[in-house]
């Protein structure tokens, strides 16, 4: 679903992202993890279009993401770490403008979107203008806004960040449903426990190079005892190394 090979991203000298090749698979739920700066959103930017590859290439269903990137955003959704909203809508209004973006059927998309309303009490509050949303409000407005076009692929940057317990339980529950039905995930999140409850595969990039990817079992059969939690691995695998890229 989702394929990188020899991902390369420079700002001048340095590498953000350093040859990058991994593949993640239909259905699957990818938790994409590293220190601050490690060249996390960098990819993300790089696989949705956002910015260009220096060299390498990347495909999404099949869509290479720089010679048909039309192709692209129609299948894939993408939440930012930090949302960037138009405050002067509602937040029922904001997802009515991104459904309508994508071309989805009006019925369709307020049955839908009044499912993932309620399931993030944002129901009472939907007719309210965002500029009165708290930054929590503001990431479940924009994650119901990804999710109500129902992409083949959703790239999240640390999408429980900001939540309450309840929200945060409630988007790791719809991201599982979405993988089962055959929705491909590709997350970042600093949670770590997050990550080893919920994802199905785990790649760890730290200074642009990705230093491991598999399951838990695979990356604990990697290291030197098999009852190494993921934090565990990480801090190994990353020596609490944190450099100056985004």
């Amino acid at each position: 679903m989702i394929t990188t090979t020899d991902l390369t991203k420079r700002f001048g000298k340095l590498a953000a992202v350093d040859s990058l090749t991994m593949q993640v698979e239909a259905g699957e739920l990818f938790g994409f993890l590293g220190p601050n700066g490690a060249g996390k959103t960098t990819t993300i930017n790089m696989l949705t279009g956002l910015i260009r590859p220096t060299s390498g290439t990347a495909t999404i269903c099949g869509y290479d993401v720089q010679t048909q990137a039309s192709q692209v955003k129609a299948i894939t959704g993408l939440m930012p770490d930090t949302p960037h909203l138009y405050e002067t809508l509602t937040g029922r209004q904001f997802v009515h403008f991104i459904a309508d973006l994508y071309g989805i059927d009006p019925k369709r998309s307020e049955r839908r979107m009044e499912e993932l309303l309620a399931v993030f009490d944002l129901t009472d509050t939907a007719d309210a203008l965002i500029k009165s949303y708290s930054y929590g409000m503001q990431k479940k407005i924009l994650l119901i806004a990804v999710l109500v076009h129902e992409p083949r692929v959703l790239f999240l940057d640390e999408p429980t960040s900001g939540l309450d317990p309840k929200s945060a339980r409630s988007a790791k529950d719809l991201l599982r449903a979405c993988c089962d039905r055959g929705c491909t995930v590709f997350m970042t999140t600093h949670i770590l426990e997050i990550a080893e409850r919920v994802c199905d595969r785990i790649g760890i990039i730290n200074n642009g190079k990705l230093v491991a990817v598999g399951t838990m079992d695979e990356l604990r059969q990697s290291r030197t005892a098999a009852d190494l939690s993921l934090e565990d691995i990480f801090l190994e695998l990353t020596e609490n190394v944190e450099s100056e890229i985004v």
